[in-house]
């Protein structure tokens, strides 16, 4: 009789070489430029984004929500800019009808508290195929918070999210509403914070330091930041965090620092 004996140890890792504090250090502070011309270019990129041409949505769509019938304006809750991502939770999709897809569940989990986006006119809104009972069993379920509607009509097939996942952005001016970005694949991987969110947008962060067109809404930079059950109980920024945030920002626009 052949026995068979299974090596649970793992294969040997080809790990870097271990070298003195001195010598991390360097080589941190080589990495440390390439990380920072990253940071410069994903501000251009972003730039660039707020600079995209618009595309106006013509169509009537209409979402199923908790108090019943939405339309697309009404998902931006008032504000001016709204974030629409396409999760996979309905009959056929694996999970169901205990989980959404795996993968939309797992950006869900990433979702920053949405407080800090409101704050910058912008509201995040999930939508999906399934009726809001089971939305609202899932949400319960997982802890999710974020507004999340059934599909009801084509939104999902006209804006490149009825077979794969992925983040639309859009613009209210009045009543029109605009199309400015999206976002699939494996960008939506880096979404899930207010940076990636704000950065999708048409009006991006809002700060001083971004490069924006020509009458783009703009505070200084770190003084809208809040905590999330105070926004809107401050009505102006604490004197002592201006204190804090233009030390913290001075540090930043240090030429040794950018």
């Amino acid at each position: 009789m052949r026995t068979s004996s299974k090596n649970t140890e793992p294969p040997a890792m080809n790990t870097p070489p271990i070298v003195s504090a001195d010598a991390w250090e360097a080589a941190r502070e080589q990495m440390l430029v390439k990380e920072k011309a990253f940071a410069r270019t994903r501000d251009a990129l972003a730039a660039e984004r707020r600079r995209m041409p618009w595309m106006a949505v013509e169509t009537a769509y209409e979402f199923a929500g908790p108090d019943g019938r939405s339309s697309l304006l009404d998902l931006f809750e008032g504000r001016r800019q709204l974030i629409v991502y396409r999760a996979f939770f309905e009959p056929g999709v694996f999970g169901w009808p205990e989980h959404a897809c795996r993968g939309c569940s797992l950006g869900a989990d990433q979702v920053s508290n949405l407080a800090h986006l409101n704050a910058r006119d912008t509201t995040l809104a999930y939508v999906s195929r399934a009726p809001q009972a089971d939305i609202a069993r899932l949400k319960a379920r997982m802890g999710w918070e974020m507004p999340w509607y059934s599909l009801t009509d084509s939104f999902d097939a006209d804006f490149g999210v009825d077979e794969w996942h992925g983040h639309n952005v859009f613009f209210r001016d009045g009543d029109r509403v605009f199309r400015t970005y999206f976002i699939n694949s494996r960008g939506d991987e880096a979404m899930g914070t207010t940076w990636s969110y704000l950065d999708a947008t048409p009006l991006g962060r809002q700060e001083t330091w971004e490069d924006s067109p020509e009458g783009y809404p703009q505070t200084p930079t770190y003084k809208w930041w809040n905590w999330h059950d105070n926004y809107a109980a401050e009505a102006a920024p604490d004197p002592k965090w201006v204190a804090v945030s233009d030390a913290g920002e001075a540090v930043w626009k240090n030429p040794e620092n950018t």
